[in-house]
């Protein structure tokens, strides 16, 4: 191996990408996967010099692609100078270090990239220490692809040692007892956030949580609706650490929007773990805005993808396959935001619309959260939804209790109050609300 393969990959460096569309795929088309590929690129400071989709007929074992295919490639790479080239799929640790092999540059599948943007963006301590983890359960498998040392062994202890252990040994264990830690502070990072959503709970506040593809408009959305400053840019993966902002809803006092990281198709299962973690706040909501790009030629691929995410990582239920929506039932109530309408022609715009009314079941709001376009229709549907199912319901609680006559106010409708005299607590109130059947559950909790 050239020792020049050994550095990394600066930003600005020239890449070329390839698209292995495997037989029988029928996610994403070749040219909207290309184009989400040079995204990625695009979002850790790469220039994307060459993109070129080849299709395979037989995966080879050891190279994925055919010897004329790898041919290809080279070529492509003299002719764009690209002195990386990014494989949109996966491939194996042997796979990745052949290819690096026969094309004399560096080669990083699309587990790599989107790993490399993780660890660019996470900012929280918890983000971080998730991407690490991601990062060294994804090396500790490819230290076959590094250097020859690796083979060079260690002297035994004692006198009477063995030929000792190998130096790829000692790397790997040195990767499993980080990797153990990294679980360890990552325990009590999940108990320290159980215990703040816990208090959440019993505040008197809904959650609505936004969910999406990514680059979707989630966090555009979330700044019109909130007045927040988070970074929303055209570009995948801009946001990744959860962002929380009150709200102000129709017929309910006050929110709480959560922001969530976007997904994206053959998500690493390195990074299943991390989104675990962020979307625990999604499983507390109480609505779910699942934000479209409905401009995007494959807006129902995402949508597929987004709702196959949340099925895997439980935030909804259901059996059947992934795109079987009717089966994706969630007790969450969720309302599609068709974002970036102001993106679509009208003759677009008038075919979205018969999709709508072919949908009378669904929730659906069309947006734009760049010109603010349906965004105050989309708070009144909200408010609407978190109040769908109330009833009336009379309560008599102590005058001192504010906690609970908090939690009626916030999460009810109060239509009269008044006083209902002493009781063993001292001076009562007497209180007719109408009241969500989930609120009425935590009301009875408190």
């Amino acid at each position: 191996m050239n020792d020049e393969l050994k550095g990394e990959v600066t930003r600005g460096a020239r890449a070329l990408v390839v698209y292995p569309q495997m037989r029988g795929r029928g996610d994403l088309d070749p040219e909207a996967r290309l184009e989400e590929a040079r995204g990625l690129a695009a979002a850790i400071g790469l220039v994307v010099a060459e993109v070129m989709a080849i299709p395979i007929r037989e995966p080879r074992a050891g190279t994925l692609f055919g010897e004329g295919q790898i041919q290809n490639i080279s070529v492509a790479c003299e002719l764009n100078e690209a002195e990386l080239i990014i494989v949109d799929g996966s491939l194996s640790a042997i796979q990745q270090r052949n290819l690096e092999e026969k094309l004399k540059r560096k080669v990083i599948d699309r587990t790599g990239l989107i790993l490399e943007i993780f660890g660019e963006r996470a900012a929280t301590a918890e983000g971080r220490l998730q991407v690490e983890l991601a990062h060294l359960d994804y090396q500790a498998g490819r230290l076959v692809r590094s250097w020859t040392h690796l083979e060079r062994q260690r002297g035994g202890f004692g006198f009477l040692g063995g030929p000792g252990e190998t130096q790829i040994e000692a790397d790997r264990r040195m990767i499993r007892d980080r990797m153990a830690k990294i679980r360890r502070e990552l325990e009590q990072v999940r108990r320290t956030r159980g215990l703040h959503r816990d208090r959440r709970e019993k505040a008197p506040w809904p959650i609505v949580a936004l969910v999406g593809y990514t680059n979707a408009g989630k966090s555009t959305l979330f700044n019109y609706l909130t007045g927040a400053d988070v970074m929303a840019e055209d570009l995948l993966f801009a946001t990744l650490d959860p962002t929380m902002r009150a709200i102000r809803l129709p017929a309910v006092e006050k929110a709480i929007l959560s922001d969530t990281v976007g997904f994206i198709s053959d998500l690493p299962t390195q990074l299943v773990a991390a989104f675990r973690a962020t979307l625990e706040e999604v499983n507390a909501a109480d609505i779910i805005l699942h934000v479209r790009d409905i401009a995007n030629p494959d807006t129902d691929s995402q949508k597929r993808q987004v709702l196959e995410v949340l099925a895997d990582l439980g935030v909804i239920g259901g059996e059947g396959e992934p795109d079987d929506e009717e089966a994706l039932a969630s007790s969450i109530p969720i309302i599609e935001v068709w974002n970036k309408w102001d993106l679509l022609t009208p003759t677009q715009a008038g075919e979205m619309r018969e999709a709508m009314a072919q949908r009378p079941e669904e929730i659906i709001v069309p947006t734009s959260a760049r010109t603010g376009m349906g965004c105050d229709f989309l708070l009144e549907t909200v408010g609407a939804a978190l109040t769908a199912d109330a009833k009336v319901y009379s309560f008599v609680i102590p005058a001192a209790d504010g906690q609970r006559l908090a939690f009626l106010h916030a999460r009810g409708e109060v239509l009269a109050e008044e006083d209902a005299g002493e009781g063993p607590d001292g001076p009562q109130l007497r209180l007719q609300v109408r009241l969500a059947e989930r609120e009425l559950g935590r009301f009875s909790a408190l």
